[in-house]
């Protein structure tokens, strides 16, 4: 029984460290803008939003170290950078993104105040948990998480029952494809790495964590649950955004489109509802990668103790100034540097999570070397160079698709184990 309550409790923490901004404002656009083709568009979303980041989890449960240790086999000098570069992007752009949304649809629309005092109170409070990182599995899971929830279901089980599905089709091209590339903006993969770090030093910091097997055991399984919970959430948001497309303008932005979803089906409540669903599930992200990169740079520098509060300092202060932008800002801001860095970190979570066999460091650093390479084009293109590479890009296969790299890497890691697996014949 105390097994399946410690599950549940991590499952919900792993749920609600995920479950941010962009996880709330994304999906039900895509709904919006595909149409009839909403289910296909949530398949490409899940799969990069909810099947990523959970593999992620499931090679933190493996490793059982940091987030170093996901690319250790490519070099140290590789690995330190990769995590310097993720920890950065993650503070100043996801994490100032919670404050930004937050203050947009739960702030302004009821108070009226500046986005300086909204970021300023939020980041604070965010600084005052991660210097209290013992209670947040305990915060997070037994609270915070079931609150979201219920409002999540009110939201999406109001618009089943009350709207019927719209017949008139929309020009949404490579529904599949978009969704996927769309799941890049909620930064999961990421937080996968990230957060994934936060839970297991959080179980770790418990007197009854067990041994090796049993840490394994409970991120699985929680992993597992918190990702059929992200399942069956996003698919719920989308279809409410399919359901809904008549109501609104064709060019509504994601936070008015997710406050009219909640205005339709929650009534005059709405405001309430959603402030409370919009600044738990912000603040439990931004206190999750606060943590997580102040965890990072206490490992770094074990013998400073002042490293951890320094850092979740450092941090906090960095989201008050950056969560003052709007949110199309930040995500505009952010996409160059998700066409880069995302791939890498799909295929490190995939490279670890296969068996170790399949995986020696020679094949490690060929498809991760290979990844970098395929995604050049990808990044030029979101920062509008693509001319610079002429027609090379034509000749990659899926790069219309913004998805270069997958066959490349996918035929690195076959061929390279084919190679092996013959020479040891």
């Amino acid at each position: 029984m105390k097994r399946t309550k410690e599950t549940l409790v991590t499952a919900f923490a792993l749920f609600s460290l995920f479950f941010g901004a962009g996880n709330l404002i994304l999906p039900p656009q895509l709904g919006f803008k595909s149409g009839e083709l909403w289910w296909l568009v949530a398949l490409g979303f899940c799969l990069s939003a909810v099947l990523v980041p959970i593999l992620g989890i499931l090679a933190h449960a493996r490793l059982q170290g940091t987030m170093f240790d996901f690319a250790r086999k490519v070099s140290p000098a590789f690995s330190l950078v990769y995590c310097f570069l993720i920890y950065a992007i993650s503070i100043a752009l996801p994490s100032p993104r919670t404050a930004s949304v937050t203050h947009e649809m739960a702030i302004a629309p009821l108070f009226g105040s500046p986005p300086l005092l909204t970021s300023l109170v939020y980041f604070t409070l965010v600084f005052v948990f991660a210097m209290n990182r013992n209670s947040i599995l305990g915060l997070v899971g037994k609270w915070l998480t079931p609150a979201v929830l219920i409002i999540l279901v009110l939201i999406i089980g109001i618009a089943a029952v009350e709207f019927r599905a719209p017949t008139e089709g929309t020009g949404l091209r490579r529904p599949f494809a978009h969704g996927i590339l769309e799941g890049y903006q909620t930064f999961d993969a990421i937080g996968a790495v990230v957060v994934g770090g936060v839970i297991l030093v959080s179980i770790n910091l418990k007197k009854d964590a067990g041994d090796y097997q049993r840490r394994k055991s409970l991120i699985t399984h929680a992993a597992w649950l918190a990702g059929t919970g992200l399942l069956l959430v996003y698919f719920g948001l989308i279809f409410s955004g399919f359901l809904t497309r008549p109501a609104f303008d064709a060019d509504i932005s994601r936070t008015a489109l997710l406050a009219g979803i909640s205005s339709l089906t929650l009534g005059a409540t709405a405001n309430g509802f959603l402030s409370v669903l919009v600044s738990l599930a912000c603040f439990t992200t931004a206190v999750g990668i606060v943590t997580g990169t102040a965890d990072f740079l206490k490992s770094r520098f074990p013998g400073v103790p002042w490293a951890y509060p320094f850092t979740a300092f450092a941090g906090s202060v960095l989201g008050v100034l950056v969560g003052q932008l709007n949110v199309g800002s930040i995500i505009a801001i952010a996409l160059p540097a998700l066409m880069f860095i995302y791939p890498l970190t799909i295929v490190l979570i995939l490279l670890n999570v296969v068996p170790e066999k399949l995986a020696p460091p020679p094949i490690f650093r060929a498809v991760v070397f290979s990844v970098l390479l395929f995604s050049i084009p990808d990044f030029m293109n979101s920062v509008g160079w693509a001319g610079l590479l002429g027609k090379v890009p034509d000749y990659i296969p899926l790069g219309a698709y913004s998805m270069g790299w997958v066959l490349p890497s996918a035929g690195v890691f076959l061929l390279l184990n084919l190679v092996r697996g013959m020479r040891r014949r």
